[in-house]
Protein backbone atom coordinates (compact mmCIF):
# COMPACT_ATOMS: atom_id res chain seq x y z
CA UNK A 1 0.00 0.00 0.00
CA UNK A 2 1.27 3.49 -0.57
CA UNK A 3 1.72 5.82 2.33
CA UNK A 4 1.56 9.43 2.10
CA UNK A 5 5.76 9.23 3.24
CA UNK A 6 6.43 7.67 0.26
CA UNK A 7 5.62 9.85 -2.57
CA UNK A 8 6.81 13.08 -1.68
CA UNK A 9 5.59 16.88 -2.71
CA UNK A 10 7.61 17.05 -5.67
CA UNK A 11 6.19 13.95 -6.62
CA UNK A 12 2.58 14.88 -6.77
CA UNK A 13 3.68 18.09 -8.60
CA UNK A 14 5.00 15.99 -11.49
CA UNK A 15 1.86 13.51 -11.56
CA UNK A 16 -0.16 16.43 -11.82
CA UNK A 17 2.08 18.03 -14.74
CA UNK A 18 2.11 14.66 -16.49
CA UNK A 19 -1.56 14.90 -15.99
CA UNK A 20 -2.06 18.08 -17.38
CA UNK A 21 -0.05 17.44 -20.08
CA UNK A 22 -1.68 14.41 -21.04
CA UNK A 23 -4.58 16.02 -21.01
CA UNK A 24 -3.65 18.67 -23.12
CA UNK A 25 -2.65 16.44 -25.58
CA UNK A 26 -5.93 14.63 -26.00
CA UNK A 27 -7.46 18.01 -26.46
CA UNK A 28 -5.04 18.91 -29.02
CA UNK A 29 -6.03 15.58 -31.22
CA UNK A 30 -9.64 16.60 -30.57
CA UNK A 31 -9.10 19.96 -32.18
CA UNK A 32 -7.51 18.26 -35.03
CA UNK A 33 -9.67 15.68 -36.01
CA UNK A 34 -12.41 18.01 -35.50
CA UNK A 35 -10.91 20.45 -37.71
CA UNK A 36 -10.07 17.99 -40.46
CA UNK A 37 -13.48 16.39 -40.35
CA UNK A 38 -15.35 19.90 -40.56
CA UNK A 39 -13.08 20.76 -43.54
CA UNK A 40 -15.18 21.74 -46.86
CA UNK A 41 -12.39 23.26 -48.87
CA UNK A 42 -10.18 19.72 -49.05
CA UNK A 43 -12.06 16.68 -50.46
CA UNK A 44 -12.60 12.94 -49.04
CA UNK A 45 -8.53 11.67 -49.72
CA UNK A 46 -6.47 14.96 -48.72
CA UNK A 47 -8.90 14.48 -45.22
CA UNK A 48 -7.76 10.25 -45.00
CA UNK A 49 -4.42 11.17 -45.71
CA UNK A 50 -4.52 13.99 -42.86
CA UNK A 51 -5.86 11.15 -40.41
CA UNK A 52 -3.25 8.64 -41.39
CA UNK A 53 -0.35 11.22 -40.97
CA UNK A 54 -1.97 12.08 -37.48
CA UNK A 55 -2.97 8.41 -36.52
CA UNK A 56 0.82 6.87 -38.26
CA UNK A 57 2.99 9.56 -36.64
CA UNK A 58 0.69 11.35 -33.62
CA UNK A 59 2.82 14.10 -32.56
CA UNK A 60 4.70 15.29 -35.55
CA UNK A 61 0.96 14.75 -37.71
CA UNK A 62 -0.58 17.59 -35.40
CA UNK A 63 2.21 19.61 -35.15
CA UNK A 64 2.63 20.14 -39.01
CA UNK A 65 -1.76 20.28 -38.85
CA UNK A 66 -1.28 22.98 -36.61
CA UNK A 67 1.45 24.97 -38.15
CA UNK A 68 0.18 24.62 -41.78
CA UNK A 69 -3.45 24.92 -40.94
CA UNK A 70 -3.71 27.31 -37.77
CA UNK A 71 -4.41 30.34 -39.76
CA UNK A 72 -7.10 28.14 -41.34
CA UNK A 73 -8.92 26.86 -38.36
CA UNK A 74 -8.75 30.32 -36.81
CA UNK A 75 -11.30 31.66 -39.71
CA UNK A 76 -13.34 28.39 -39.67
CA UNK A 77 -13.93 28.93 -35.92
CA UNK A 78 -14.15 32.21 -36.34
CA UNK A 79 -17.17 31.65 -39.48
CA UNK A 80 -19.15 29.28 -37.24
CA UNK A 81 -19.52 31.35 -34.31
CA UNK A 82 -20.54 33.88 -36.71
CA UNK A 83 -23.23 31.88 -37.98
CA UNK A 84 -23.91 30.56 -34.89
CA UNK A 85 -24.41 33.82 -33.82
CA UNK A 86 -26.64 34.61 -36.91
CA UNK A 87 -28.97 31.70 -36.11
CA UNK A 88 -29.62 32.72 -32.91
CA UNK A 89 -30.49 36.63 -34.18
CA UNK A 90 -33.08 35.12 -36.09
CA UNK A 91 -34.04 32.74 -33.81
CA UNK A 92 -34.54 35.71 -31.13
CA UNK A 93 -35.99 38.24 -33.86
CA UNK A 94 -38.72 35.65 -34.80
CA UNK A 95 -39.74 34.99 -31.43
CA UNK A 96 -40.08 38.51 -30.95
CA UNK A 97 -42.19 39.36 -33.61
CA UNK A 98 -45.10 37.58 -32.99
CA UNK A 99 -45.59 39.95 -29.24
CA UNK A 100 -48.18 37.38 -26.72
CA UNK A 101 -47.54 34.66 -28.79
CA UNK A 102 -51.32 31.94 -28.94
CA UNK A 103 -52.60 34.46 -26.26
CA UNK A 104 -52.72 36.79 -28.73
CA UNK A 105 -53.73 35.30 -31.50
CA UNK A 106 -56.58 33.89 -29.42
CA UNK A 107 -57.29 37.02 -28.19
CA UNK A 108 -57.70 38.37 -31.63
CA UNK A 109 -59.95 35.50 -32.79
CA UNK A 110 -62.00 36.42 -29.56
CA UNK A 111 -62.39 39.90 -31.04
CA UNK A 112 -63.86 38.58 -34.38
CA UNK A 113 -66.01 36.34 -32.82
CA UNK A 114 -67.88 39.08 -30.79
CA UNK A 115 -67.39 41.26 -33.63
CA UNK A 116 -69.67 38.52 -35.51
CA UNK A 117 -67.07 38.31 -38.24
CA UNK A 118 -66.39 34.57 -37.58
CA UNK A 119 -68.46 31.45 -36.07
CA UNK A 120 -67.68 30.27 -32.75
CA UNK A 121 -66.50 27.13 -34.17
CA UNK A 122 -64.06 28.75 -36.42
CA UNK A 123 -63.11 30.28 -33.13
CA UNK A 124 -62.58 27.12 -31.44
CA UNK A 125 -60.22 25.94 -34.41
CA UNK A 126 -58.49 29.21 -34.41
CA UNK A 127 -57.72 29.12 -30.44
CA UNK A 128 -57.20 25.06 -31.09
CA UNK A 129 -54.12 25.53 -33.39
CA UNK A 130 -52.88 28.55 -31.20
CA UNK A 131 -52.75 26.42 -28.08
CA UNK A 132 -50.75 24.00 -30.51
CA UNK A 133 -48.17 25.96 -31.67
CA UNK A 134 -47.36 27.09 -28.07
Amino acid sequence: MLAATDYPLLNIFWSMVILFLWIAWFWLLILVFRDIFRRHDIGGVAKTIWVIFVIVLPFLGVFVYLIAESRGMAERDVKEIQTSQQQFDAYVKSVAATPGGATAEIEKAKQLLDSGAITAQEFEQIKAKALASA
